[in-house]
């Protein structure tokens, strides 16, 4: 299971400013009445409490309501974006939500055709995933032979390239869907995910990775529910491939 932290930073966030309202209300004044003309020293719990506060609190509704950083671990978007890149996730373009419990109180924008979306999936509600959005409420989603077909219209592939180029096993390519125009991969052996065929039901979304053969998706666990959508991937701001080595920023620029 991964780490709630929007939920941990709620309590630091709760924990702190009542410590500091609490503080204010009931003994602040003592202390002062106590030591009328001497300097004040306040409780070390009440000074890191004060200090914390107000940061925690500006962070906390930055990360909730406008944008989240996200670390990329696992290939299945390449060539989009690849293990150890470091994104921003808009928080608002889906409308607004309340941090933990994800209910949408704003009506902003809905999820588009070839959106690049983090979302929580419905076989893991406590982690997060991040894919493209293929298909809308009410759309036929169909892949033949590692080809997308949506409401019976084939998204138009140009390879780019096939690697490796003495022995090909993959190939890069443009996909259009509805005039959004992104990278994908494909395996040139056929997979269990070659073939594909349903309907996304309303109020729900269908996801793929761009590394179609090596990701796990819509076409494995299902459609997603419109009140699990976190948010819409929009940039690179650095890449880290581990630990011991040094960040990157070669690879910062918007999401397409």
């Amino acid at each position: 299971m991964d780490i709630n932290f929007p939920l941990i930073l709620l309590w630091l966030v709760i924990i702190t400013g009542a410590i500091w309202l609490i503080d204010s209300l009931f003994f602040a004044c003592r202390r002062r009445e106590k030591k009328a003309g001497q300097q004040v020293e306040e409780p070390v719990v009440v000074e890191y409490a004060k200090s914390f506060f107000p940061v925690l609190a500006i962070v906390f509704v930055l990360r909730s309501f406008i944008v989240e950083p996200f670390q990329i671990p696992s290939a299945s978007m390449v060539p989009t974006l690849q293990v150890g890149d470091f994104i921003l996730v808009n928080k608002y373009a889906y409308g607004l939500r309340l941090p933990v419990s994800r209910t949408k109180v704003v009506d902003i924008g809905e999820p588009q055709r070839g959106d690049v979306m983090v979302f929580f999936p419905p076989h893991m509600n406590d982690t997060y995933f991040i894919k493209r959005v293929i298909g809308l409420p009410g759309d036929k989603v169909e892949v033949k032979n590692n080809v997308l077909y949506i409401n019976g219209e084939r998204a138009s592939q140009e390879l780019i390239q096939a690697l490796p180029p003495a022995d090909p096993q993959v190939e890069v390519l443009w996909e259009e869907i509805y005039g959004h125009r992104h990278l994908m991969a494909k395996d040139l052996a056929p997979s269990r995910y070659s073939n594909f065929s349903g309907t996304v039901p309303e109020g729900h979304y269908f996801m793929m990775g761009d590394n179609r053969d090596n990701s796990l998706d819509s076409r494995a666990w299902g459609f997603v529910p419109e009140r699990d959508v976190v948010g819409k991937a929009f940039a690179i701001w650095m890449h880290w491939d581990q630990l011991l080595s040094l960040p990157s920023f070669k690879r910062v620029g918007t999401i397409e």
